[in-house]
């Protein structure tokens, strides 16, 4: 492991809430979407609105995890010629301005493998990227992407789903580091979170698996579920609804909508009372 230049962005979020007794709120962005420029000052103006880490989506022509709403932030991003690069870029720029907020990027394993994974991770830590989450990429892989992970401080963030089997489990735990990301329903980003007691239950059994953080994402879609299920995870993901209100600046000649800082600190406060009582 690489010992110059330390980065324990996300460990050190996750202690500093865990002694605060909150879970974390994670919010998901694309990057580049309405534009470049909007997407840096949106990755900028979150944390001051509450998020403590950001998952910023890389665009790709086949998201196939995900729902209608972030496969159109992904179309309007490729559109105006997003591409990886330009992502790293982002977060670079973002950094010159924020060394504390973590940054995992999240994405779909075509673009990092057409960019080559030992180029691909030295540019992201060097960018500042804290972790990589990619949605396509099985754990029956994970040699082909691990000794790479072991030149670098990323942290490899693996998804577990209700479907998930014990074996399948202790693999994905092998590798994963930073935190678990927990797939909350089968389906597709987007989809309306209806079970609750069973995501809480689910939830349990991961917790006593895992020695990392656990965040639990899709679906979560009002301040309400988030204060729900801020109760007893670790981090709550919000994507599509913060996406979704992003879009509604695309009518405004992508000015700036001051409303997705607000939805982003209802979604605050709304953790934030979470464990009060």
């Amino acid at each position: 492991m690489n010992q110059k230049n330390r980065n324990y962005r996300i460990e050190k979020k996750f202690g500093d809430l865990k002694k605060a007794n909150r879970a974390a709120l994670i919010t998901f962005v694309t990057a580049g979407d309405p534009d470049i420029n909007t997407s840096k000052k949106i990755l900028l103006g979150l944390p001051e609105a509450g998020a403590d880490l950001i998952e910023i989506g890389v665009p790709f022509s086949d998201p196939m995890a995900d729902g209608p709403i972030i496969q159109k932030s992904y179309k309007r991003a490729l559109k105006n010629g997003v591409t990886l690069d330009k992502v790293l870029g982002l977060v670079k720029d973002f950094r010159k301005k924020n060394d504390h907020t973590p940054i995992v990027l999240m994405g779909y394993y075509n673009p990092i493998y057409q960019k080559g994974l030992k180029l691909f991770f030295r540019e992201a830590e060097k960018a500042g990227v804290d972790g990589v989450l990619i949605v396509d990429f099985p754990p029956e892989n994970d040699e082909e992407i691990e000794k790479y992970l072991n030149y670098s401080d990323i942290k490899f963030i693996r998804l577990a789903t209700p479907t998930t089997d014990r074996g399948r489990l202790n693999k994905i735990l092998k590798i994963s580091s930073g935190f678990l990301y927990y797939v909350s329903i089968t389906g597709i980003t987007g989809t309306d979170l209806s079970n609750l007691s069973n995501v809480k239950s689910i939830y349990k059994k991961l917790s006593s698996y895992s020695k990392i953080p656990i965040v639990v994402g899709f679906g979560i879609n009002t301040p309400e579920k988030a204060t729900n299920v801020s109760k007893f995870a670790d981090g709550v993901v919000i994507g599509s609804t913060i996406v979704n209100e992003i879009n509604k600046t695309i009518d405004k000649k992508n000015h700036l909508n001051k409303n997705v800082f607000k939805l982003v600190k209802r979604f605050s406060g709304a953790i934030m009372k979470a464990r009060k009582n």
